[in-house]
């Protein structure tokens, strides 16, 4: 393999991981919150509110049920709008966000729910606001499994980056595609694959590790 398709490799690693990485973080930003909104509101919830949990959830799983190369062309002026082109790295983020978000949501919404109600109870019977119980409760008791979660959305956000390569994402996946594919250079595709599935590897394990150390239920 010469100089120049190393080079392209590590500048397709880099943008890959740029992708992925403020992806997920920016997705996180948006999702939690919605997540949070989707159980307290729930049935139950300390927030109880059909209306709001209603359109919420229904807004969630519009965007969830679309799939992502059909999201990512549909969204184009939206992108465009946003970061001002439709090509590169930056410009995948704005569909990767967009689709992660909704899915991001229903995570934390199951991490939430795995929170023994009677911690919940308790902080009510103690006169804690509903803020309170959330960001004093909630969040810190689903730590380790809102932790998992993340791992599990860095791979799948991982995943749609490299789709995004049919359309100009850049990364590996564009890699793959205008070498491995249109070029039937398989050895470039294979390359590019098993550096994706390293990375993958070691969100996952560094997360699982991470996750091990701040889970009480298993000390």
């Amino acid at each position: 393999m010469s100089q120049q398709m190393i080079d392209l490799l590590v500048q397709g690693t880099w943008e890959t991981l740029y992708m992925t990485l403020v992806s997920t973080a920016i997705a996180y930003v948006i999702g939690v919150p919605l997540g949070v909104v989707l159980y307290i509101t729930g049935r139950g919830g300390i927030a109880e509110s059909r209306v709001v949990n209603l359109i919420v959830g229904v807004v969630v799983n519009i965007l969830r049920s679309v799939p992502f190369l059909i999201l990512l062309v549909a969204i184009l002026p939206f992108t465009r709008l946003v970061v001002g082109t439709t090509i590169g790295s930056t410009a995948t983020i704005v569909p990767l966000v967009v689709a992660a978000a909704p899915y991001v949501a229903r995570m934390v919404e199951s991490s939430l729910k795995e929170v023994d109600s009677g911690v919940i109870e308790a902080a009510r019977a103690m006169g804690s606001s509903p803020w309170q119980i959330v960001t004093k409760v909630l969040i810190p008791e689903a730590g380790p499994s809102l932790l998992v979660g993340a791992c599990i959305s860095l791979a799948t956000i991982l995943g749609y980056s490299a789709m995004a390569g049919f359309v100009g994402g850049g990364g590996l996946g564009a890699i793959a595609i205008n070498y491995g594919y249109y070029r039937y250079q398989s050895d470039m595709m294979l390359v590019t694959v098993a550096l994706l599935v390293i990375i993958v590897q070691i969100f996952q394990e560094g997360g699982l590790k991470l996750v091990s150390k701040i889970d009480k239920r298993t000390r």
